[in-house]
């Protein structure tokens, strides 16, 4: 009790072992050139992949599907190291990532709701002229 009122305000002191960690986790992350690169040429090889799906003249759902699992493939890497999301908190992760996943759920339930709405308009009043 002697040491907590003689710091003040009823603080206690930081040990020794206790300023080395925050002195550790003040101190910058360095990463490997090699991780950059091996990103680099995933990133390349992605791009090279979206580029031969119009190369090869791909249509339909087959076409923008796999574009847009490229383009989410490239955008994962470059958040996760480009941006360091890969050594952030958990809910720094989710505060970023979990409302674009959900943006993506909700479209999904509109582009649902929007077929049945047109599937029941067909059905009551006609095709139309």
């Amino acid at each position: 009790m002697a040491e907590a009122t003689a710091n003040g305000l009823g603080q206690h002191a930081l040990h020794p072992h206790d300023a080395a960690i925050v002195a550790k986790a003040e101190t910058h992350q360095e990463h490997p050139i090699k991780l950059y690169l091996v990103v680099w040429a995933w990133l390349f090889i992605l791009s090279t992949c979206s580029y031969l799906v119009d190369y090869f003249g791909l249509h339909g759902y087959l076409r923008w599907s796999l574009i847009l699992i490229f383009m989410m493939l490239k955008a994962g890497l470059i958040v996760a190291v480009f941006m360091h999301m890969a050594w952030e908190r958990l809910a720094m992760m989710y505060a970023i990532i979990l409302p674009p996943i959900l943006v993506l759920v909700f479209v999904t339930m509109m582009v649902l709701e929007a077929d049945y709405t047109l599937l029941t308009r067909i059905a009551f009043f006609g095709p139309g002229p």
